[in-house]
């Protein structure tokens, strides 16, 4: 281990191992460590012992949830945009080729006490009873507007610069109601909560497209995509990438202790008496506690069910949004489910998670909106974690350290810090034009 690198990786989450691999791809000498002695870190999957572990304490699970081994049970479950960044980064490295995806069933919405389908595109607003007759005509007007809108095609601008006037003034020029402002900024737009109202429109409009893009790509009910046996593929599928191009993993490394010159800068990382030194480091916030600070916390609760969630079609993988005006609250809840259809359970089991950031102390009555849409369950655990943003100032220390996960139920944010950090740490923007209709990143 008495080796100099250009970078050392701590943490064997998502957002480190999809580092690890484009830093590795660049030609970079990486050695990534981990103090677990498996890869995922907080994004990793769980069979049913290990879940029963976390959660009740012990490893003996009913025998009537099926065999433990059938189970891959996600920590931090997101689904993955079909046309989103997280595809392209998959496709600009050749990862697909570890992966095998299928399509997403349902993307629905809570509003007004029901789950509606969230309607995408100008023909579905027609015939969407989330609205009016002459409202569905206002919404269908704003949705060709924002289909047809190409940003460095003034003609399509409606005159409007959507990089000065506001999202809200914007909407206004519509008429559309509260209700369906509430719809399209948080289940299409993907906003977690209201301030996205008073920012530029542009990137609104620009995440509104993506969501009727992706939806596009498989003519499906959702415009998101899901790994065979989840997401705890993706962290090994980078690391795989890694290795291919010269990386070096240590797993069940304990006590990962930076060093730091008498500058404050970073030197090297010591584990088990042996320090290997380096340029970098890139690590999750749990390796620098001393150079974070917690901007939050996520409440969640983690259900087995025999059913799909009702009012979803019979979808056996699901997203549903309530959006924050919708509880009285600060945040939106996220529901999500995913079933054997993606091999993460036995035949005939549901996983479902209800996650939003918590506003208060008591989890179970501050997720009781989102859990009950879910019908009868068969088990079901609460769960809470902190949530930490960096402070350092990577130029002096040569510490890149990634934020935690929010409680969305999808990628888009995620993969913004991986690509920010990367480009902190090489002063390179990574180019994601690739041609994905080209490449099939997705199976049906």
């Amino acid at each position: 281990m008495d080796e100099e690198y250009d970078v050392i990786v701590l943490g064997t989450g998502l957002k480190e191992c999809i580092l690890s691999g484009l830093l590795s791809v660049d030609g970079l000498k990486v050695l990534h460590m981990d103090r677990n002695d498996y890869y995922g870190g907080e994004s990793t999957s769980l069979n049913l012992i290990q879940l029963w572990k976390k959660f009740r304490g012990n490893d003996k699970p009913p025998a009537d949830l099926g065999p433990s081994r059938d189970y891959n049970v996600d920590m931090m479950p997101k689904f993955i945009m079909a046309n989103g960044a997280l595809v392209r980064v998959l496709i600009h490295t050749d990862v697909t080729k570890y992966l095998s995806f299928k399509a997403v069933d349902g993307s629905y919405v809570f509003n007004k006490g029901k789950v509606h389908k969230v309607p995408a595109t100008d023909m579905e607003a027609l015939k969407s009873p989330l609205m009016g007759l002459f409202e569905k005509r206002r919404a269908r007007n704003f949705f060709i507007y924002v289909q047809d809108y190409v940003e460095n095609d003034p003609k399509t601008h409606g005159g409007l610069d959507l990089s000065r006037i506001t999202t809200k003034e914007l909407i206004a020029k519509y008429g559309l109601s509260d209700d369906t402002i509430d719809f399209i900024g948080h289940s299409l737009a993907l906003h977690r909560d209201d301030r996205y109202l008073y920012e530029p429109a542009l990137d609104t409009v620009k995440r509104m497209k993506l969501y009727a893009e992706s939806l596009a790509r498989f003519q499906g009910g959702s415009p998101y995509i899901y790994p065979l046996y989840g997401l705890g593929e993706l962290p090994q599928a980078f690391a795989r990438l890694s290795a291919v191009y010269g990386g070096t993993y240590m797993l069940n490394k304990p006590e990962c202790k930076v060093e730091f010159d008498e500058e404050g800068k970073v030197v090297g990382v010591t584990s088990e008496g042996e320090t290997a030194k380096c340029k970098k480091v890139v690590c999750d916030p749990s390796y620098l506690p001393n150079k974070v600070r917690k901007v939050g916390k996520v409440a969640r609760a983690i259900a087995i069910m025999s059913h799909p969630i009702p009012n979803t079609n019979d979808s056996h993988s699901v997203q549903i949004i309530l959006p924050q005006k919708q509880l009285g609250r600060r945040s939106d809840m996220y529901v999500f489910c995913c079933s054997y259809t993606h091999n993460v359970a036995p035949r005939g089991k549901f996983i479902a998670f209800v996650s939003t950031e918590a506003e208060t102390d008591n989890l179970q009555t501050e997720l009781k909106p989102g859990i009950d849409l879910l019908g009868p369950v068969d088990e079901l655990f609460f769960d809470i974690y902190d949530r930490y943003e960096p402070v350092n100032e990577p130029s002096l220390d040569n510490c890149f350290i990634s934020t935690s996960y929010d409680g969305t139920t999808h990628f888009e944010s995620t993969v913004t810090d991986v690509l920010n950090m990367y480009t902190m740490i090489t002063g390179k923007v990574l180019d994601l034009n690739v041609d994905l209709a080209a490449a099939s990143a997705a199976e049906e």
